[in-house]
């Protein structure tokens, strides 16, 4: 019908045109797309290119480009079928004048003008009818990507917890039904109801618990007591204060280097810092490790420098990818001290002497470790003597100092350079005063305690002393991470749930993207303020979960280009013949084949 209705309108429509204009009666290609040609911008076309006043009439050309056939409009719209007849009528009226039996442009105008309007009207329908298809299609194709989201067990759900200042690792966990807002007073009366329930929280990333120190509290006060609230600008219009110096300061002392550089978090720094690096040093190729931190990921897509991707703490790898490569191109080499998922340590030395062999940069992420590791807090790499082989050490003041941001330390030279070119920086408000006061209060004070750094480690190590003591899957980790696998997305879910509103423990599900799937675990991190009452409740829990939903006891890990995995047989069930320092057997070719389907590259994304 919508053909139909198409043809017989532009036939109406060109029929008195080719009749009464001799330039459109004598072309006979004009009579064939006529007969042919359903689509209006094709007609228009024609009758541009053969007749001389059509061909003046410049808005009728942006029909043209419009690529919906008259056919879709028909459907939209039958009724500007009689709209078009009229018009033909009009354009028969408008006869011939002069010897040469012109069209007379005067008499043509007002038919012509009025063609326009009904094309005009008739483009703004398909618009709105192709803009309504396009967002439904969007939708359409969000919506089933959520859905299967959620049917592999993989949605994430925001829990609401609020730390209790001075009791931490105690929190409220509000019931999403639950008034938001309200004092600590009211809080702690709110606590018997069914919708706030008080929970012991263990996978808190405020390792040593500074967010909770009186000395860093009274910093935030000071400041805001001092300047308010927010820095009012860019770092470079107004947002630069004294407390922003002076942290930046402290930083660089802290990991002895010349100079540091605060942003506004641990991700952008990477971002911003990669991505300005990459940019600044012509050829630069960049060696990532496959393990490496989304944020560092994105900063090195973002440079456009070429990139090799070396396997995970594989210093034989990086070896054979720098050997390879232009000897005269710039080089980095791009990892992290401490894997936060895993818990394993990179050979940093190791991937030092190779940097100098090569003549690279080294990038280091101690994101994990700042705080934590070191006679100053400055990483694994003070820790292990290496600070000053690393070219460019980043990190953040949100995990072990307990506050909010993150910052690159360096040469005078590299700070200024980001400084002046990276657009993370740049164009971005200045962190508030007294966020940036309680940070230079934890980086100074960690600089100088040894206590939270030696008790924090003791506490990891007595809870993987107690999960192995329960016969619990613990992976065991060199740092203070500790991962407690469970191989399943649904099921990691079901542990998580159970032990929050069953045994009022928090501990949330970590799968797929920030670690790979089948590895599903949940994370814990014991700092120094839990207890041995607080670890021998969790292990119960656990142990009494674990029981619940018979969930395995120990797994048989293998490693796969330095990525620990669970082994699986045919049917894709865990191996669970022996404990990890047990494990010699040997990969199943379809456990390889699974691995080999792993996005195991720099595109995949890892732990926050």
């Amino acid at each position: 019908m919508a053909s139909r209705v198409a043809k017989t309108t532009l036939g109406a429509l060109a029929a008195p045109l080719s009749s009464n204009c001799p330039f459109l009666a004598r072309t006979p290609a004009l009579h064939q797309s006529i007969n042919q040609s359903t689509q209006l911008p094709a007609l228009v076309q024609s009758f541009r290119g053969h007749c001389p006043f059509l061909g003046s009439v410049g808005h009728v050309s942006k029909h043209q480009s419009n690529n919906q056939s008259i056919n879709e409009t028909a459907n939209q719209s039958v009724n500007e079928t009689n709209k078009l007849d009229g018009l033909s009528k009009a354009y028969a009226e408008a006869k011939t004048v002069g010897a040469n039996k012109f069209l007379n442009p005067a008499k043509m105008s007002q038919p012509i003008a009025q063609a326009e309007s009904v094309a005009q009207s008739t483009d703004a329908s398909i618009k709105q009818s192709t803009n309504q298809s396009s967002a439904e299609t969007a939708d359409s194709i969000i919506a089933s990507k959520m859905a299967a989201l959620k049917r592999e067990g993989r949605y994430r759900v925001f829990i609401d917890i609020e730390r209790q200042s001075g009791e931490f690792p105690k929190a409220f966990h509000h019931h999403p039904d639950a008034i938001r807002e309200h004092s600590v007073a009211q809080s702690r009366t709110l606590q018997t109801n069914e919708q706030v329930k008080e929970v012991t929280v263990w996978c808190n990333n405020d390792y040593l618990g500074m967010g909770q120190s009186e000395v860093v509290l009274s910093a935030m006060r000071n400041a805001i007591s001092r300047s308010g609230a927010g820095a009012g600008g860019t770092r470079n219009i107004s947002g630069t204060t004294p407390y922003h110096s002076r942290l930046e300061q402290t930083l660089a002392a802290a990991h002895e280097k010349e100079a540091a550089l605060v942003f506004t978090s641990g991700y952008v720094a990477n971002d911003a810092t990669l991505t300005t690096l990459g940019k600044l040093l012509p050829g630069c190729h960049i060696f990532s490790d496959a393990l490496n931190h989304a944020s560092m990921i994105e900063g090195i897509k973002h440079s456009g420098a070429k990139r090799s991707v070396f396997r995970h703490n594989d210093v034989a790898h990086l070896r054979e990818l720098l050997q390879a490569a232009d000897p005269t191109a710039p080089k980095m080499i791009v990892f992290e001290s401490v894997y936060s998922m895993d818990g394993d340590i990179a050979p940093i030395k190791e991937i030092c002497d190779l940097a100098d062999e090569f003549g690279a940069l080294t990038y280091i992420d101690e994101v994990h470790a700042v705080g934590l590791y070191g006679d100053k807090g400055g990483g694994v790499a003070q820790r292990d003597g290496q600070s000053d082989r690393c070219s460019i050490i980043s990190g953040t003041m949100a995990k072990g100092y307990g506050v909010f941001g993150g910052y690159i330390a360096a040469s005078s030279l590299l700070v200024d350079a980001v400084r002046s070119f990276a657009s993370g920086f740049i164009f971005t408000f200045s962190l508030p005063p007294s966020v940036v006061a309680a940070c230079e209060a934890s980086v100074s004070y960690l600089m100088h305690s040894q206590t939270e750094r030696e008790h924090h480690q003791e506490r990891a190590r007595t809870l993987k002393e107690m999960l192995i003591a329960a016969n619990l899957p613990v992976l065991l980790s060199e740092s203070h991470i500790v991962p407690l696998m469970i191989g399943d997305a649904k099921m990691c879910k079901q542990v998580s749930d159970l032990l929050l509103n069953k045994h009022f423990i928090y501990a949330q599900p970590i799968n797929y993207p920030t670690v790979p799937r089948g590895t599903e675990r949940l994370r814990l991190t014991p700092s120094p303020l839990h207890t041995n009452e607080m670890m021998q409740k969790l292990v119960a829990a656990l142990d009494s979960v674990w029981a619940e939903l018979g969930l395995p006891r120990q797994f048989n890990y293998v490693t796969i280009n330095g990525v620990i995995h669970i082994e699986r047989d045919e049917k894709g069930a865990p191996v669970t013949c022996c404990s990890m320092s047990e494990n010699t057997a040997a990969v199943p070719s379809s456990f390889m084949g699974a691995i080999d389907a792993m996005p195991n590259n720099q595109m995949s994304q890892v732990a926050a």
